[in-house]
């Protein structure tokens, strides 16, 4: 009876807190609405495969550079237009979905693991061990980022795999300096003293104890990288060093439009205002997690 009582008032005050969490989200209207076209593209992501009318790689021979359904000479099959070599630009933005979600979250994932272990523990043992990683980490933000990023992959080698590897090294710095910082601030409090005097380890400290009261910012900055890493991998991809041709990658797809967007204006609009908005629809969703989890920036 007493278990039961106790996991009914854990299950109330996570549903307190999300319903806090929600309350505050919703207040930045323009976080909403950028989650609202985060679901739309994952949803596109998830369903490519039923709603694009087409093959994102099928070629149809009789319609190259077809403009869009409403323009002049347009055709009904083919809503947004086609492209160089007759491929349908809608299915290919469409599953170019998938690439921009997968190449976010592995980025994010590589960077914010790697930078989570050496920031706990840099700020944890501090001393030498701080001053070293921290100056590594120093030396890769003095770097522009798609400037060592172009680096590394020239070193690794062009291709999709490898410019994610790239971005997640860029990246991982912001969050090895956030988490140092964190677990500075949380080392010396009662509830870590307590748990290393009840023979707690080291690990157990840093990531079971500390760990937890340290996510805020690291969720805020992850949202953030996620969108910087899809603009960056789509930097790559119109440079020739990131996804490779015939992938519908959005960047790779303004790579192969560039000569003709004077007589077709169409095969690079479209990818950049996917890039566009996708970029800021996740911007926007970070600034109304940065407001609905950090205290200091609620609104009452």
């Amino acid at each position: 009876m007493t278990d039961t009582t106790v996991k009914l008032s854990d299950a109330e005050i996570r549903a307190r807190i999300l319903k806090d969490f929600w309350y505050h989200f919703k207040q930045n209207k323009g976080a909403v609405a950028g989650l609202v076209v985060f679901i739309l593209l994952v949803i596109a992501a998830v369903l490519a495969p039923v709603l694009a009318p087409h093959d994102p790689t099928e070629q149809f021979r009789d319609a190259l550079l077809v403009p869009p359904v409403w323009a002049e000479n347009g055709r009904a099959g083919f809503w947004l237009g086609t492209d160089a070599v007759g491929r349908d630009m809608l299915s290919r933005l469409i599953y170019g979905a998938q690439y921009s979600l997968f190449i976010g979250v592995v980025v994010v994932s590589i960077a914010l693991s790697g930078g989570i272990f050496v920031g706990m523990i840099a700020g944890y043992f501090g001393g030498w061990i701080d001053n070293l990683i921290m100056r590594v980490m120093d030396v890769i933000l003095a770097f522009p980022s798609l400037l060592l990023a172009l680096v590394l992959v020239a070193i690794l080698g062009p291709g999709l795999t490898n410019a994610m590897i790239a971005i997640a090294i860029v990246y991982q710095p912001h969050f090895a300096r956030l988490a140092r910082a964190a677990v500075m601030g949380e080392k010396e409090r009662e509830y870590v003293t307590a748990a290393r005097v009840a023979g707690a380890g080291n690990l157990r400290l840093m990531f079971k104890t500390i760990l937890p009261n340290c996510l805020a910012p690291l969720i805020v900055q992850a949202t953030l990288s996620f969108s910087s890493a899809v603009l960056d991998s789509a930097a790559l991809g119109f440079l020739g060093m990131g996804a490779q041709p015939p992938a519908s990658e959005w960047g790779t797809m303004l790579a192969e439009a560039r000569e003709f967007i004077l007589r077709a204006w169409w095969v690079v609009t479209f990818p950049g205002l996917a890039i566009l908005i996708s970029v800021l629809a996740i911007n926007l969703m970070g600034d109304g997690l940065r407001d609905a989890l950090d205290p200091k920036l609620k609104k009452s």
